[in-house]
């Protein structure tokens, strides 16, 4: 009996630590069903896709080609309350009072943005995405992005298929051109996911040092239009920021 007790509190721990990654990945597994649906005439999905760019590795979750532009989408399956703006460097998750901040999602979606760029000859019309779990509320002041909830993942991509800017033979060259430079090695993804832990880590260590993790600078207390906030002491040239309580 206690053996059994013992092995059940060992899965429980093991649950609990791989936790965030399994939930991250029935998120995604979620979203790509979703996709499913838009009609295959005009759409073409692909998931969990791996780059090499000039600082590293990049993975993008979903990239839907489409005779209307590329659609680039980031996911989040978080809980509670999420705030943030489309220029902060960190948006805050808060569940009953325990602040947690992580990469504003719509600078991380650029960042895929560019390296699916960088494999084109030719401009290519970008359209991105950042999608949330039902179980977030977001309190984010957006202007011009497409922040919305994972549910309305394929209503949102018909709305922004307006106007058709390629035909089916040209998506097709499109996935073709990401799926020659994608990473598939087992390696090269264990190497993704160590070099991300390492630089969030760095990342963090650095601010609560009251470090600029751009540039080095010292991060200076200001006051914006929704509240305080720290900036780079090197602005203009550096415009990082941080919302002033995560770093309390």
């Amino acid at each position: 009996m206690m053996q059994y007790l013992f092995i059940l509190f060992l899965l429980l721990i093991i649950f609990k630590a791989f936790q965030p990654k399994i939930k991250g990945m029935i998120g995604e597994k979620s979203v790509a069903r979703k996709l499913e649906k838009l009609p295959e005439n005009e759409y073409v999905i692909l998931n969990d896709i791996l780059l090499k760019t000039d600082r590293g590795t990049t993975q993008i979750d979903h990239v839907v080609l489409s005779v209307y532009g590329i659609f680039v989408i980031e996911t989040k399956n978080y809980k509670g309350w999420i705030t943030g703006n489309e220029k902060g460097e960190y948006w805050t998750q808060n569940i009953y009072g325990n602040k947690h901040q992580f990469k504003n999602p719509i600078r991380q979606n650029y960042g895929h943005q560019k390296a699916l760029e960088a494999l084109f000859d030719e401009p290519v019309r970008f359209i991105p995405i950042v999608a949330f779990s039902t179980e977030a509320d977001l309190k984010v002041h957006i202007e011009k992005e497409h922040v919305i909830y994972i549910k309305n993942i394929v209503k949102c991509i018909k709305q922004l298929s307006v106007d058709k800017c390629y035909d089916m033979d040209q998506v097709r060259v499109m996935k073709q051109v990401i799926e020659k430079n994608q990473l598939k090695e087992k390696q090269e993804r264990k190497d993704h996911i160590t070099n991300t832990r390492k630089n969030i880590k760095l990342t963090n260590e650095k601010i609560k040092g009251n470090i600029c993790p751009r540039c080095g600078g010292t991060l200076v207390l200001r006051k914006g239009k929704y509240g305080t906030f720290y900036g780079c002491s090197n602005y203009p040239k550096c415009r990082y920021t941080i919302n002033s309580k995560n770093l309390k």
